[in-house]
């Protein structure tokens, strides 16, 4: 059953964050500059409305100290102790060249990554504040960065560029960048049918499995992109989750449940979905047929069609309608083994979701338009 933490916040909640201690708290930011702390059973630990009221953008618990809470708003960063939320312990001003948009901590806690409206990520050195590194590729706002696991000094940015970036932070250029219209427009000559509407996919939310390797992308488009990092960092396989019917908001790989490949997501349609990627072809170990497979077949025979004469063509045509039912049927039975293990209905569009184990309960905690948030359980697998 749902469960309902209120009081926290006057204002819509943007973001969530969870501790990664076994008891430890959570926090939340919203429109207003206001943030709260919560224990696991959802009292109110602290509240604080921050000065100058500005929106708080991100929030994240440091995994090397718990006594520090990152909090994004405006162009600043500022650190406070989660148990005593007074005034900040530091302050990082000016940390982003302009709004912030998304906060991620690494593994040990030693570098922080911001995402801005400008389209730049910058990372800044802990607990200094020093900015290191500034990266700048994104031709537009950048919403979303996240560290590779076991792989400090790499990152992945996404932003309302359509575009994926992983980044090596001893270069200011990305190891490689991956187009997601281009990957859409691919798509959409084999796929389109009629009456189908397209939303360009806008990259919300970038999220990596605990295993370092996968990652997932939350688009307007109402997917959410996979992508597989082989040797090298290199990109070795990419697909896609028909996750949501409108745009998908947020995308969260889970490290608590029984393999690296859980992900919840949630969008603009309202719904917030679970998903076993295990059997994902992106998942897949090397050997094994890529998803896009059926549909270079299907562009192979319509380039081999045109160059055959006439008195083949209705031969051809067969043929190739036949190809067609046989990769329909295979992306159907691929939806259907990578379909939702669960599937809520939320009622309200989603701005954040959050992984957490609350009180040895794995949970979810939603953020949306309003001031509460809502807790699902997902003990039920």
């Amino acid at each position: 059953m749902a469960r309902q933490w209120s009081d926290g916040h006057s204002t819509s909640i943007l973001c969530t964050g969870a501790s990664s201690a076994p008891e430890g708290l959570l926090a939340s930011g919203s429109e207003g500059g206001e943030l709260t702390v919560w224990s696991q059973e959802g009292a109110i630990v602290g509240r604080l409305t921050l000065p100058g009221k500005e929106d708080i953008t991100g929030v994240a618990f440091s995994p090397a100290a718990l006594s520090q809470l990152y909090v994004s708003h405006g162009d600043t960063v500022s650190v406070l102790d989660p148990r005593n939320l007074k005034v900040p312990a530091q302050e990082f001003q000016g940390a982003g060249e302009e709004e912030i948009n998304a906060v991620a901590l690494n593994e040990t806690g030693s570098a922080l990554a911001l995402a801005d409206d400008s389209g730049a990520v910058r990372v800044l050195e802990l607990p200094g504040g020093k900015v290191s590194r500034t990266l700048r590729r994104h031709t537009n706002i950048c919403s979303s960065v996240a560290f590779r696991p076991h792989r400090p000094n790499n990152l992945v940015s996404v932003g309302l560029d359509m575009q994926v970036m992983l980044w090596g932070l001893q270069k200011t250029r990305p190891l490689w960048t991956l187009n997601l219209q281009e990957l859409a427009e691919d798509d959409n000559d084999h796929q389109q049918r009629p009456g189908q509407l397209f939303n360009p996919p806008l990259a919300h939310c970038v999220s990596v499995a605990s295993c370092g390797n996968i990652l997932g992308c939350a688009a307007e488009d109402g997917k959410v992109h996979l992508m597989r990092i082989g040797s090298g960092s290199k990109l070795e396989q990419q697909g896609a989750l028909k996750a949501h019917s409108q745009g998908a908001s947020q995308a969260h790989f889970i490290s608590f449940l029984s393999h690296p490949y859980w992900l919840v997501t949630g969008g603009n349609d309202c719904q917030v979905a679970l998903w076993d990627l295990s059997k994902h072809p992106v998942m897949a170990p090397e050997g094994k047929i890529p998803a896009s497979a059926p549909q270079r077949r299907r562009g192979k025979s319509k380039a081999k069609r045109k160059e055959q004469s006439q008195d083949k063509s209705k031969t051809h045509q067969k043929a190739e309608a036949e190809g067609e039912d046989e990769a329909a049927a295979a992306e159907e039975e691929t939806e259907e083994k990578t379909g939702p293990k669960l599937s809520i209905s939320h009622g309200d569009k989603v701005n954040w979701l959050c992984p957490a184990v609350l009180k040895g309960e794995p949970s979810v905690i939603v953020s949306d338009q309003s001031s509460t948030l809502t807790v699902y359980p997902l003990s039920q697998l």
